[in-house]
């Protein structure tokens, strides 16, 4: 569950199960009964922040037939799928709302394991233009945002002030950097998550999308990799370990091995996710007031990050859709998304929080996350998506070990891809 806490702690609640929602929010068409009211259960991955259970008990007590019970799956993020698939392939009404990976919602909704919304029922023209995207499939709305996440690039900003550069804003800036500052002080020149599991697709399809290429289009039923783009984004990474300015210690970085090696001192830049702004500020970190954050770099500007975070969805076998979609709405109300940042150092979906004075004072990160996040792009949008992911995954990870060039890694993962989507 490292990957996904880590990813702005975004699937901190990996489903959140519910026992209602009645009436709103849950097409009639779905066959889901309308009216359906009691109690709720909510169901999460592990490694939780404290700021969840003051959340619910609010809500508690302001709805005592529709009290919440939290339950917590493994601290993985594959158990927690993998739970979560098999309680919805038995038809048992367990689960009822999952706060689930923005990357699942294609997956759940194609399986029908989840219910499409009414739009209406949710406010989602006050929430981040790309964080709605991350919830639909097939053109139609399967949940509601819930907290986002976009990829920054951490840099020391100390060593850059003494060199008198400034952070970098295309790859070339980064590499110059990487290659001729880094090694001055004892450094690594730049990581990302580059261990083969879910970070690994992000930080391969950010490359990608940077470079002006895709993955897959639509809903993933036409693959794009194959394109001149897509092996400028395989070339970035590859050369980056060919060339040194990408250690081979971070091939076996996630999240936190990465942050851990950033806040330690041992590196230059850094892409991860705005969690760390807060843990590599913390005491006893040795980069503390000696770093800052800008949007990632791309070929000739910034570059396009993906977005992270967990979206809200009902569950097709819910008996209670109206107090799921009540619930719903209150997690994602503007004073509990301010809650959520406040006191769960998790990205909100709610735009105006991020031009709030107060708010960036305490976070002074949040006017680059949102550019990030108004710049960013979903992952590979399938209804395989557990196939996807592990194709990419596969692919970038002999990419990165030398073992194929990118031209090589295209061709393979155009192939691969194209078998994907031609099941049915």
């Amino acid at each position: 569950m490292r990957w996904m806490r880590a990813a702005g702690r975004a699937l901190l609640v990996a489903a959140v199960v519910l026992a209602g929602y009645a009436g709103f929010g849950v097409r009639a068409d779905t066959g889901v009964a309308a009216g359906g009211r009691g109690p709720l259960t909510l169901v999460t991955a592990g490694d939780l922040t404290d700021y969840l259970s003051p959340l619910l008990d609010d809500w508690n007590q302001g709805h005592p037939g529709e009290h919440v019970t939290l339950v917590e799956l493994p601290d993985s993020a594959d158990e927690t799928r993998a739970q979560m698939i098999s309680e919805l392939r038995s038809g048992r009404d367990r689960f009822d709302v999952l706060n689930i990976d923005v990357a699942w919602t294609s997956e759940f909704a194609a399986a029908g394991w989840i219910s499409p919304l009414e739009r209406d029922r949710f406010p989602l023209d006050t929430f981040l233009r790309p964080v709605v995207d991350t919830a639909t499939f097939d053109g139609r709305l399967y949940a509601v945002p819930y907290v986002t996440n976009a990829g920054l690039l951490y840099y020391r900003k100390d060593v850059l002030d003494r060199e008198g550069e400034q952070p970098p804003r295309t790859w070339a800036e980064l590499v110059r950097q990487a290659r001729t500052i880094a090694p001055k002080y004892g450094l690594d020149g730049y990581a990302g998550q580059f261990l083969p599991y879910e970070g690994l697709t992000v930080n391969v399809t950010e490359a990608v999308h940077s470079a002006g290429g895709s993955i897959l289009q639509g809903d993933g039923t036409r693959v794009s990799v194959d394109s001149g783009a897509a092996r400028a984004g395989l070339r970035f990474l590859a050369d980056g370990v060919r060339d040194g300015w990408i250690s081979r210690d971070a091939l076996g970085y996630k999240e936190e091995e990465s942050r851990r090696a950033f806040q330690d001192g041992r590196l230059l830049f850094l892409r991860n996710w705005p969690y760390v702004y807060a843990d590599a500020s913390a005491e006893g970190s040795k980069v503390a007031g000696r770093f800052g954050a800008v949007p990632l770099p791309g070929p000739d500007g910034p570059g396009t990050s993906v977005l992270g975070g967990s979206n809200l969805a009902v569950s097709s076998t819910s008996r209670h859709p109206a107090s799921a979609a009540d619930l719903i709405s209150y997690l994602t109300s503007e004073r509990v998304q301010r809650q959520v940042l406040a006191e769960g150092s998790l990205p909100p979906v709610r735009a105006a929080l991020y031009e709030d004075p107060e708010l960036i004072r305490a976070y002074p990160y949040l006017p680059t996350l949102r550019q990030s996040v108004l710049s960013a792009v979903p992952r590979p949008k399938s209804p395989r998506y557990d196939q996807v992911t592990l194709a990419v995954q596969a692919v970038a990870q002999d990419l990165m070990a030398q073992r194929q060039t990118p031209d090589q890694a295209v061709a393979r993962l155009a192939r691969e891809l194209g078998t994907i989507s031609r099941k049915g």
